[in-house]
């Protein structure tokens, strides 16, 4: 053993190599309860394939052993070697002391194989041994859970924080307010929410957006403040925060924690979107262009910025606005026939007529079944003077809608002239 303590002594001083090799030297020399010790020391300095060597030796030796084979299985399963575990652990039965670890085990890998069912019937088994074992009602909870099956989830849950609160470093409490979040049973949640003891940020987000879930504002404003106050890179609270803030009728601080966040994470498209949103609202469009025009620029195809930009450049009469960026987006490959509409529309307005002619040209192909569309292009046709194709597009438009006696009438005064 003096060689085995030898090289922990060298771990220990940050000597891998040297380490590495005392052991491997004296492996040869070693006793049954060393190789054992030297199996140990493999699998904690992650050395597995070396480990798996003495194990197999070892177990070929003392096939009775299960401790040998409950510590096999756990190197296969970390390499990855999953039918190698399920062999092993097959092997165990009723009569064997690590019969229920081994249940336990083999559920885990069948779920991992998605073979949820084999699973479960793996954990019911050692149910039966073990009826009031938190650990295996916590995992029949996660399976469950894992599965999509809520509402059966929860009793095994209850179950298991009944006889243990915290699993791991898990509290059950998180996973039961989860698990009637899921099931759309908020308040259910929300008490669950406030045993936690924990403060892991995590928690603490899905609590607050929970709260806000269940128009428990009040709840998701206090948890999240705190949250921030813990944790101010924690980005995905800033957004939330800020719809909080806003539907509590507070647009200023909605608007100062949307900038808040945009200072912590200058790509979020989304906090550019609602700082644009809030600051227009507030009557200060300049600004709400200026963060709405970043959003667009830090994705071109985030079409709700774009749309507000269109409504309310329309809205306050900037078509050169709706022209420049409708042909950038263009230009970056953005194809929507809505925008070659919404362009043509502009150019009309400006009484760039020949433009407005094309892009109602290259936007028909794809809104041809789309009444609104039609109609707007026949009657600008009719404008133009362009008479006979005017009749064309408005007959495609009846055919579409025969019930609008207006157009038909229109177009038989066409047909007349």
């Amino acid at each position: 053993m003096e060689e085995i303590q030898k090289a922990i002594r060298q771990m220990e001083a940050h000597k891998t190599e040297d380490a590495i090799k005392t052991l491997t030297q004296y492996l040869p020399e070693a006793d049954e309860e060393e190789r054992f010790t030297i199996a140990e020391l493999y699998m904690q300095w992650g050395m597995l394939e070396e480990a798996k060597m003495v194990l197999h030796e070892l177990i070929q030796r003392y096939p009775k052993e299960q401790e040998l084979k409950v510590m096999m299985a756990e190197i296969h399963i970390d390499l990855d070697e999953d039918d190698e575990a399920i062999e092993l652990l097959d092997q165990f039965g009723p009569e064997d002391e690590d019969y229920l670890q081994a249940l336990v085990q083999l559920a885990d890998l069948y779920q991992a194989q998605g073979l949820y069912e084999v699973a479960e019937q793996k954990l019911l088994m050692a149910k039966q041994v073990e009826p009031n074992s938190a650990i295996i009602d916590f995992a029949l909870g996660e399976l469950a859970f894992s599965n999509g099956e809520y509402s059966k989830s929860i009793p095994y849950y209850e179950n298991a924080m009944h006889h243990q609160p915290v699993i791991g470093d898990i509290e059950v409490a998180t996973r039961l307010a989860e698990a009637y979040a899921a099931n759309g049973e908020f308040e259910q949640a929300l008490e669950y929410f406030q045993k936690v003891e924990e403060d892991n940020p995590d928690v603490m987000f899905r609590y607050g957006f929970v709260a806000f879930q269940a128009n428990r504002n009040d709840i998701a404003i206090h948890v999240w403040e705190e949250l921030i106050e813990k944790d101010p890179y924690f980005q995905s609270v800033y957004p939330h925060l800020a719809q909080a803030y806003d539907s509590e009728g507070m647009p200023k601080e909605a608007l100062e924690m949307a900038k808040q966040g945009l200072a912590k994470d200058e790509f979020n498209k989304e906090l550019y979107h609602l700082a644009g949103t809030l600051s227009h609202r507030q009557g200060n469009k300049e600004d709400g262009y200026k963060w709405m025009r970043e959003a667009v620029a830090l994705d071109p195809g985030y079409k709700e910025a774009v749309l507000f930009l269109i409504e309310n450049y329309k809205a306050d009469d900037m078509n050169e606005k709706i022209i420049d960026l409708i042909n950038e987006l263009i230009s970056l490959g953005e194809e929507d026939p809505n925008y070659l509409w919404e362009l043509a529309q502009a150019y009309e307005e400006e009484e760039k007529f020949k433009e407005a002619y094309e892009q109602y040209q290259q936007a028909y192909p794809s809104l041809k079944e789309d009444t609104d569309f039609l109609k707007y292009y026949g009657y600008f046709l009719v404008e133009e003077g362009r008479m006979s194709e005017a009749r064309q597009i408005f007959e495609e438009y009846l055919a579409i809608d025969p019930t609008d006696t207006e157009v038909e009438d229109f177009v038989e005064r066409l047909k007349e002239q």
